[in-house]
């Protein structure tokens, strides 16, 4: 490709990086299986969706209880809307960091998936971390009830549902657009090109994820309590087991997952212009005279 589509930042611009494509990950790496490096990323991603679990539930069922006039409680006491989305985003934006670097910080089968579809990640590792993220899930919110047990099964354990008022098909469109946002901004944070050309924002890539888990909360938490993340409501589901949850939880897992495959679409074909590299269309042929 040629160099002038390598953004560098005008005339003048501070020492670059050269950029090279990363290879795309095999389908299918069995190598990953005699890797130290490849159990630690697991282990990562099944504590950090743990501890995800365990705080943001945590957070919803105090809050609940915080603004039940029934115990006690009044409309201002707990933190609203506002700061169950602040501790969403917060917890993202913190696990992200400290997972980063071993396993890129996924902690949503969704980013999983994502990164998959990208070819940035195997399909053995994608399913491994899934499976790592839902079993997490579970057992942050297991850990919840054991701590909290008549307030987590009063309170719905923070179990994601459609309100009530609202249709599966505008649910379904919320979860998709939502987490068409987080993908989009997780796919922009941590572009190589854009890391060979801004050596800084490797750092900074947690707090625009983190952010936009927050913006989408804000939107999404009075339609559907926003779920974006399939192990997030998977976990809080299996725990409280109520009936009620389970009747529209397939809107949790089908939207986040359209959400992800059209991010990794747009990112693939339109910001990275992939299919346009390979036919190589940007090259007009010179005039003829």
């Amino acid at each position: 490709m040629a160099s002038s589509d390598i953004e560098i930042g005008g005339r003048g611009a501070a020492s670059r990086k050269d950029y090279f494509d990363p290879l795309p990950a095999p389908m299918i790496d069995m190598e990953e299986f005699a890797k130290w490096s490849f159990y630690r990323a697991i282990i990562a991603e099944f504590v950090a969706t743990l501890l995800f679990l365990y705080v943001v539930v945590l957070t919803v069922i105090g809050n609940s209880s915080q603004t039940d006039p029934l115990n006690g409680g009044n409309v201002c006491a707990g933190v609203g809307p506002v700061g169950i989305s602040w501790v969403f985003g917060g917890m993202i934006f913190v696990l992200v960091y400290c997972t980063a670097g071993i396993s890129g910080g996924h902690i949503n089968p969704a980013v999983t998936f994502g990164m998959f579809l990208t070819r940035k990640i195997s399909l053995v590792r994608a399913l491994l971390y899934i499976i790592a993220q839902c079993i997490g899930a579970l057992c942050g919110c297991a850990l919840v009830k054991t701590l909290q047990r008549d307030r987590y099964n009063h309170y719905g354990g923070g179990a994601n549902q459609l309100v009530d008022g609202y249709s599966r098909g505008t649910g379904l469109a919320v979860e998709i657009v939502g987490t068409f946002v987080l993908l989009y901004t997780v796919f922009s944070a941590t572009d190589p090109k854009r890391n060979a050309r801004d050596s800084h924002v490797p750092v900074l890539a947690p707090l625009p994820i983190g952010f936009a888990v927050f913006m989408v909360h804000l939107a999404t938490i009075p339609v559907t309590g926003t779920g974006i993340n399939p192990a997030r409501s998977f976990g809080a589901a299996v725990i409280i087991n109520n009936h009620k949850v389970w009747k529209d939880h397939w809107i949790f897992w089908v939207g986040p997952l359209i959400g992800s495959t059209i991010a990794a679409m747009y990112y693939q074909y339109v910001l990275r212009a992939s299919a346009v590299k390979a036919i190589g269309s940007f090259r007009s042929s010179p005039p003829t005279h």
